[in-house]
């Protein structure tokens, strides 16, 4: 268990996926680039086998934004992107309606 001190140092925010790329030799990998409202970033996301490319673009999502940057297959993600899964792999978690990036989730 975490404590709830522990819990509020996560830090949420919308973002605005604007560019997909896949990763050379990544089964599961992709290469997002998204709008944080002024801020641009990159993360590596295990969602290939769940989404084409082409149908990410423009898509709010919900990221991590205040972890330490990861190497994944060469690459450097800042942030993680949430999700939950069903039998057919990861499910983007998403808002009900768009919101502006960078907008703060509680």
């Amino acid at each position: 268990m975490i404590t709830y001190d522990d819990f509020i140092k996560v830090e949420l925010k919308i973002a605005k996926i604007v560019e997909v790329e896949e990763i050379v030799g990544a089964e599961k990998l992709l290469k997002l680039k998204i709008d944080l409202g002024g801020e641009k970033r990159q993360i590596v996301a295990g969602i290939k086998k769940a989404y084409q490319a082409k149908d990410l673009i423009g898509k709010e999502i919900v990221v991590v934004v205040n972890l330490e940057p990861r190497m994944m297959m060469g690459i450097e993600s800042n942030g993680m992107l949430l999700a939950a899964s069903d039998d057919n792999g990861p499910v983007l978690l998403i808002p009900d309606k768009e919101v502006p990036p960078g907008s703060g989730i509680k």
